[in-house]
Order: structure tokens, then C-alpha cells, then sequence
């Protein structure tokens, strides 16, 4: 049967004025939480600071960017270089809309050169190698780029390389899709979920282990498939099994729960402590590992989500952690996760996918992470001491189904920290849906130029 939501606008409908002032407010109300601290107006209102030092952002994502207009705005005299070779600009967030069809491909893709501070040197290479000991990184190009400060915003590696059989070849093919990466994957996703939806079968769900980007993901495209299943009338030719790698489906326990029961409400089975190890792509066949050992599953359609680790530069670097949790999981960037600063090496802060935080992997995070990154490096250029904190907000608006999402938020605590009342975090609304599909691109995008 096909589930209804009240309160759900078809996605063609156009929402009045008012309701429309209300939402802008909303989207940016959710990238603009996060932050604590006094004066986090310091250095925001023009070129506040004098400084001559030398200050390399390495990456030009949505951290890279957003860290750039920032520092831009708010230093004299300072010589600012980002390091990136990619010109094309991906709405990450979007992916998930391109890879379940209800977003054209073009709608997640731009240009760096559109967000790029025209004050700010643009080095287009990659970091081969960090050398925080010597103030200094080499590109693959092999040139040497000395700096006084030093932010990172790497973003992550997609370790498709961990599951044995697997390559981003596959994805578009013999049932594989991933929606992660870049818009290419997501347009090959849709592909096979459509063919999947009209012709039925077995689809199988899987969720990398350890810290992943946008956690929802996984569980956004299992629940759309299903969505679409139903709005085609195909939900009784198909079965649906989502496999956990470990015991639950997400980290804020409230939201597990919701879903631990959700799930199985719409037909959708659940494995657990089930890590995919590897494919058999030509026989549609998946090993996952378990406790009680490997287990070897049939399918029409699988969603592949790989590990996800820090990239080889920064994971082969003395910035990584070098021991404990962030350590084994992904060797992600080593930050104090209130100040984002290097305790190991003061003049380096981070920012985004690449720093190892509880949570925090989401382009809300990255929202709520760059203020207190660039306002503390400001601090320090001042010889102050360091006084904003990020408090490990992270956002999800949950897409449940086309018309409907719940807004999740919560902080290092887990606990929900709702930008607006009106929105429940545990129900199904319109609203969340509308943002997710109309409004939070606008707001990222102010949040590129720093104005958010």
C-alpha cells in the first residue's frame, strides 16, 4: 500500500510567499547553527587585521572555499593561497536526488572559479605531501609551498579498493550503484535503480564501516527505492535488505529507533554486523563479512557505500592522528574537536570530511565548523587566545520518501538541537522536504562566499 504523509506538496507545487520568507530563513537557520562562543564577529566586518603572514588552504570544496572568502574579507596584508586542481564545483548534498531521479544531473554541478575570492591566489595542484615540521608542503608537481598557517579541508577518500572485486568502472553496471563521489556515479545510480524498480528483484542496501560522509545517505537511497517502488506498483516484485555493518542504522539513538522499527514497517529486512566485502559483479553476487563468518548474497540491484578514510597525503602525514579511535578508523586530520586546532602543531586548524571529530561529515557540519576554524586562526593573528568552539552540530534532513523528510540535528552529545520548533524532528513533514529539495543549495552557496 502506499504510504501518505499529511501535509505533503507534490514537488511540482509551488509553496505561496509567506511560506516561502519562512522556509529561505529556515535553510539558512540550519547552516547557520553550531557555534559557540563570544565575538564571533571578530574580523567579519571588512579588513579588520593586519597581517603579513602566509596562510595555505589546501582544498577547494564547500570548507576550502567558505574558510578562503572568510580570511579574505577579514585580513590586510596577509597572502592567502588555496591549493586544488578540481575547477568543477559538486553539490554533494544533491546526490542523492540525482542518483533516486527526482534531480537533473546539472543541478549539483558548478564552478570553483564562481566562489574563488579574487584576492586569494588559486594554486591549481594537489598536496603530494605535508611537512609540518618544516612549515611547508610539496605539491605533485613538486613544488615546495612554505606557510606561517595552515588550514586543512581535504574532504575524504573513497577506498572503493577495500572491497575486493570492486571499481568506480562498475558503478552503472550489472546492478551496482553508488551514490557517493561526483555526479557521474549518482547519474549511473539512477540508471540501475530505475531499471530495478520496473523489472524487480533483490536489492541490497550497504553502509561503509567507520566514519562515512552524510551517514543518511545510504539510508536516504534505501527508502526512495522503496518509495518509488511503491509509487510505480511495483513494491510486491521486489525485495529490499538493508546490511548494517554493525548494530545499528544511525547514530543519534532516538533516530535509530525510529528507523530500527520504520524499517521493517515497509518490507525492508535488516542484517546486522553485515560489512560487504566483496562483489562478484558478472553473478550479481556480494560477500559480507559476519561474526559468525563470511556470508555470500544473491542480488539484482546493490547500493555500494565504500570505507572512507583520510586521503594518502594527509593519511601518510604527521597531522593525522596517530593513534587512538580517528587513528584505526581513517587516520583523519587531528583536531581538538571544540577549537579545530592542531594540538600538536598550533599553527594548523581543519575543517570538513577530513577531520577526525565524533561526527560531523555533512555539509551542515562544514557550516558550523568554518566560523570557529577561520575566527580562532583570526584570534591567534591577533595574539589572542582562541575562544570560539564547534559543538559537534551535524544536520540530516532524512528523506524518507519524494514529499517527505524529517530534519534531524544533534550535536557531540547526540542530543537534538532543533534549529526551529515548528519542524519535529521524528515526524515525517513536507517542510524538511521542500529545504532539502528547494532551499539549503541557496544557502550553501552563500555559505562558499562566507556570508553564512
Amino acid at each position: 500500500m502506499t504510504r501518505e504523509v499529511a501535509g505533503i506538496r507534490h514537488p511540482g507545487q509551488q509553496v505561496d510567499a509567506s511560506r516561502r520568507r519562512f522556509l529561505g530563513q529556515a535553510g539558512l537557520g540550519v547552516l547557520g547553527a553550531g557555534v559557540l562562543g563570544s565575538g564571533l564577529a571578530f574580523g567579519s566586518d571588512g579588513r579588520v587585521i593586519s597581517s603579513s603572514a602566509r596562510i595555505v588552504i589546501v582544498g577547494a570544496g564547500a570548507a576550502g572555499l567558505a574558510l578562503a572568502n572568510r580570511l579574505d574579507r577579514s585580513l590586510d596584508g596577509a597572502r592567502i593561497t588555496i591549493i586544488d586542481r578540481r575547477e568543477r564545483h559538486i553539490y554533494q548534498p544533491g546526490l542523492t536526488l540525482v542518483a533516486t531521479g527526482a534531480w537533473p544531473t546539472g543541478q549539483v554541478l558548478d564552478e570553483n572559479a564562481r566562489y574563488m575570492p579574487r584576492d586569494v591566489e588559486w594554486l591549481k595542484a594537489n598536496v603530494a605531501e605535508f611537512d609540518p615540521d618544516a612549515n611547508c608542503l610539496f605539491t605533485d608537481e613538486g613544488q615546495r609551498v612554505d606557510y606561517d598557517f595552515l588550514l586543512i579541508a581535504t574532504g575524504l577518500h573513497l577506498d572503493f579498493a577495500a572491497i575486493e572485486g570492486m571499481s568506480t568502472e562498475l558503478i552503472g553496471r550489472e546492478g551496482i550503484g553508488c551514490v557517493y563521489d561526483n555526479p557521474e556515479h549518482a547519474t549511473r545510480t539512477w540508471a540501475m535503480i530505475d531499471a530495478f524498480t520496473a523489472q524487480g528483484g533483490v536489492g541490497l542496501f550497504t553502509r561503509g564501516p567507520g566514519g562515512i560522509k552524510c551517514a543518511g545517505a545510504p539510508l536516504k537511497v534505501t527508502m526512495l527505492t522503496e518509495d518509488l517502488l511503491q509509487r510505480r506498483g511495483r513494491r510486491g516484485a521486489a525485495e529490499l535488505v538493508y546490511n548494517s555493518p554493525g548494530k545499528g542504522l544511525f547514530s543519534q539513538p532516538d533516530i535509530n529507533e525510529f528507523l530500527k522499527s520504520h524499517f521493517p514497517e515497509r518490507g525492508i529486512g535488516l542484517n546486522w554486523s553485515h560489512r560487504l566485502k566483496g562483489l562478484e559483479a558478472e553473478a550479481r553476487r556480494a560477500t559480507f563479512a559476519t561474526p559468525e563468518g563470511d556470508v555470500r548474497l544473491d542480488y539484482d540491484f546493490i547500493h555500494v557505500v565504500p570505507p572512507m578514510r583520510a586521503p594518502d597525503p594527509l593519511f601518510n602525514s604527521p597531522l593525522a592522528w596517530q593513534e587512538g579511535p580517528f587513528a584505526d578508523d581513517g587516520r583523519w586530520l587531528e583536531v581538538d574537536r571544540y577549537t579545530l586546532r592542531h594540538p600538536r602543531y598550533p599553527n594548523v586548524f581543519g575543517a570538513g570530511d577530513c577531520v577526525g571529530t565524533p561526527i560531523g561529515k555533512t555539509a551542515a557540519s562544514v557550516k558550523a565548523q568554518v566560523p570557529v576554524a577561520a575566527h580562532n586562526l583570526l584570534r591567534v593573528l591577533a595574539g589572542r587566545e582562541e575562544d570560539a568552539r564547534y559543538n559537534g552540530y551535524t544536520s540530516c534532513p532524512l528523506v524518507t520518501a519524494r514529499g517527505s523528510a524529517m530534519l534531524v540535528e544533534f550535536d557531540y552529545e547526540l542530543k537534538m538541537v532543533p534549529s526551529f520548533p515548528v519542524i519535529d524532528p521524528m515526524r515525517e513533514q513536507w517542510l524538511p522536504w521542500v529545504m532539502k529539495d528547494r532551499l539549503l543549495q541557496g544557502a550553501y552557496n552563500a555559505m562558499l562566499r562566507g556570508r553564512v
